[in-house]
């Protein structure tokens, strides 16, 4: 029973930055000029990725007996406040929006590599849906940062 009580509570750690994925788009779409409209449906996208990810874990956290986390970190809660202190002091500019963005790609990556390491046992079945969803949130990651390079790349040819 051990076992299932570690497995559920690293399944909950990703569900609840999953969560906190969900959170942190929405807050970046508010964050951004209505001109940014591309930006708009990826975050939404992201968002979804995220709500369907953490559907998937917490189907595995229901097969193990266990009750699934309906919260978020409290680094997500202490980093979307930031976000927001951010933006009051240097504005809702697009740069600052993917640099916080690829912040809490950088940490969700952090959290599935922490997952996959750790030396609580699960079966094959959870190891792939976990790496798996790391994969696309690499996929995700990458996005996120070529989008602020290149808008970095732009303005610095102004």
């Amino acid at each position: 029973m051990e076992t299932n009580e570690k497995l559920i509570a690293v399944l909950n750690d990703l569900i609840e930055i999953n969560n906190d994925r969900v959170k942190g788009y929405e807050k970046a779409t508010e964050e951004i000029r209505t001109l940014d409209m591309d930006l708009h449906a990826i975050f939404q996208s992201l968002a979804n990725d995220s709500r369907k990810y953490a559907a998937e874990l917490i189907q595995e956290v229901n097969i193990l007996g266990g009750e699934f986390s309906t919260d978020t970190t409290t680094s997500g809660k202490i980093y979307r406040t930031w976000m927001s202190i951010k933006a009051t002091f240097t504005g809702h500019d697009r740069q600052s929006v993917l640099e916080s963005c690829e912040y809490g790609e950088d940490a969700a990556q952090k959290a599935y590599t922490e997952a996959l390491v750790s030396d609580t046992e699960m079966n094959a079945k959870v190891r792939q849906l976990i790496a798996n969803q790391q994969a696309s949130l690499k996929i995700a990651h990458n996005l996120i940062k070529k989008y602020k390079d290149l808008h970095r790349a732009v303005n610095a040819e102004l």
